[in-house]
């Protein structure tokens, strides 16, 4: 998918087909009528496990629509939330974007400052909040002026007790005297449906405004079997959050296929994510690296497998070759990489292997199970030096990854810059290989590059390498400044024990696995790794702490 737009030719002849528009509320009205009885399944902040049919979802979705109207939510309205993955939250997913309003998701994990900045610059007119929030909400709410009334994702025997929050209403009091039938209008596929804020590493967050064409067509990418290949034989439990890019779209996706959803709530720690994904039967599951080592010390401890788990897709992050090993080697649980980002709705490529690579032995596999993936249909993907020449597909040219398609931002919430290049791509400030089969992979961010003597050195696979020694449990790299090469790496450890290996010992390990002129010149280690509100490395911190250390 290469070509270029141009002016259409004349005479062409428009098709005879019906004009109906992409509207999110479609997919959950189609599971309430052909998946009826298929379930949504919740542990909920209250503790309860609570179970959904999507025809009760449904009719609890248009309660909701009902109570929004009370409450004055008109169209083009943002209506915030600050919830984990929840039946709740998903009702406030498609009741929202029903009625021509916006669901803008807010990451809790964000500063106080980004997040009132956030709320602010949306101009939130209602925020929605799980009870695990009620503190951040009762502090960062002061000065959102736009906020006409704060609701609690509970019922009223939970209603908060903060002072702050005394105004509040609750959800459950706040759906129960409207009626379950709403009729949801008709209107344009490109009105928006949701917002979501990018992690603002640097400079305030950006708003990524999705349009409800955006999310439908996002959808059908989702359910491919190139993709997640979600069905109707799957119970899928969505780790990756609703508040971090829709939690990668799974809840469209899952009642466009008729899969059963199960929601985890607050507790994401291993034990619990084992103990529902075994109770619950869950066949597959999505999330970042740390969230699925986590889960591997558990099912390490108890020596099995949640009983039903056969796949899990790993995003966020690049997937280290010991993560790979462990779920397939040691407990027959597949593991597909994936990469996109906020600016894609999120997905961009999934790694699934071509038959000839499946042909080969494990270890020939493992260089093309580690690369993020081939392009979904929908996005295209190139790659181009600094001055913007499109680089060869030959799996060695490392350059600059930008993207197109209908599922990706053309301009940010409130700005009147465009992100994108002269000829229409967005940059998305990676720096990506892309070989002769199509599968792209990310060898850093553009910012995050080691230039050492005028070569590249990629911190992301020296970071996975690091990762693979026995020793170690986590790790970051950054370059840091050196009189003869300008840049080279220092590697930042945390050790998983008592034992800390020296550099020597960890260049032994590592120039198995890399470049021997990547190898690091200094080692430090730390008791832990900065991470950021999507769980990314921090390396501004990280810069920022080690700005005095030279390498030569």
């Amino acid at each position: 998918m290469t070509q270029t737009r141009t002016a259409a030719p004349p005479g062409l002849m428009p098709g005879l087909m019906m004009d109906r528009p992409l509207l999110v509320t479609q997919l959950l009205s189609f599971a309430a009528q052909f998946h009826a009885d298929t379930e949504v399944v919740t542990r909920t902040v209250e503790g309860p496990i609570e179970r959904l049919t999507y025809a009760a979802m449904w009719a609890r979705t248009q309660k909701l629509a009902n109570a929004l109207i009370g409450l004055g939510v008109k169209p083009g309205d943002r209506v915030a939330t600050l919830a984990w993955n929840t039946g709740r939250h998903m009702e406030l997913y498609y009741a929202v974007a029903g009625i021509g309003a916006i669901c803008h998701t807010i990451n809790p994990r964000l500063s106080g400052d980004q997040m009132r900045y956030i709320l602010n610059h949306a101009e939130d007119c209602v925020l929605f909040f799980d009870l695990t929030f009620a503190d951040a909400v009762a502090e960062n709410c002061k000065g959102a002026n736009s906020l006409k009334a704060r609701v609690a994702l509970t019922d009223a025997a939970h209603k908060p007790a903060q002072p702050a929050l005394s105004d509040v209403l609750t959800y459950e009091e706040l759906i129960a005297g409207h009626a379950d039938t709403f009729d949801f209008p008709e209107f344009d596929e490109n009105t928006a449906a949701s917002l979501c804020y990018t992690s603002g590493t640097t400079g305030n967050p950006k708003g990524v405004l999705y349009s409800h064409r955006a999310l439908m067509l996002h959808s059908f990418a989702v359910c491919t079997s190139a993709t997640m290949g979600l069905s109707v034989h799957d119970r899928a439990l969505p780790v990756v959050p609703m508040f971090h890019v829709n939690a990668w779209g799974m809840p469209y996706a899952a009642p466009m296929s008729g899969c059963n959803l199960v929601m985890p709530g607050a507790k994401l720690d291993g034990p619990s994510l084992f103990e529902l994904m075994d109770t619950e039967g869950v066949t597959c599951s999505q999330g970042v690296p740390t969230v699925w080592m986590a889960l591997l010390a558990t099912m390490r401890e108890k020596g099995r497998k949640p009983k039903a788990l056969q796949r899990v897709l790993v995003g966020g992050a690049a997937v280290s070759e010991m993560l790979i090993d462990a779920f397939e080697k040691e407990f027959g649980v597949a593991v597909n990489h994936a990469w996109g980002m906020t600016e894609m709705t999120p997905l961009g490529v999934v790694n699934t292997l071509k038959p000839k690579f499946l042909d080969q032995p494990r270890d020939q596999q493992m260089p093309q199970k580690l690369k993020q993936g081939r392009a979904v249909y929908g996005v295209d993907l190139r790659i181009t030096d600094e001055a913007g020449h499109v680089l060869p597909n030959d799996g060695k040219s490392a350059g600059h990854l930008q993207v197109r398609g209908p599922w990706i931002v053309k301009r940010y919430f409130k700005s009147e810059e465009t992100p994108l290049t002269v000829d229409g791509w967005f940059d998305t400030g990676d720096i990506a290989t892309i070989d002769p089969d199509g599968y792209m992979q990310i060898t850093d961010r553009a910012k995050d590059v080691i230039k050492s003597g005028g070569e590249w050195i990629s911190s992301v696979d020296l970071e996975n390498a690091a990762l693979g020694h026995p020793q170690i449990a986590a790790a970051a790299v950054i370059g840091v400044p050196h009189s003869k090469w300008l840049e080279r790496p220092l590697l930042i450890c945390v050790a998983k024990g008592p034992e800390r290996p020296s550099l020597q010992e960890m260049n032994a390990f590592l120039v198995t696995k890399v470049p021997k002129w990547w190898l690091p010149d200094a080692l430090e280690y730390v008791t832990a790794i900065p991470l950021g509100a999507t769980g990314k490395i921090q390396k501004t911190k990280l810069r920022e702490q080690f700005k005095d250390f030279r390498a030569g």
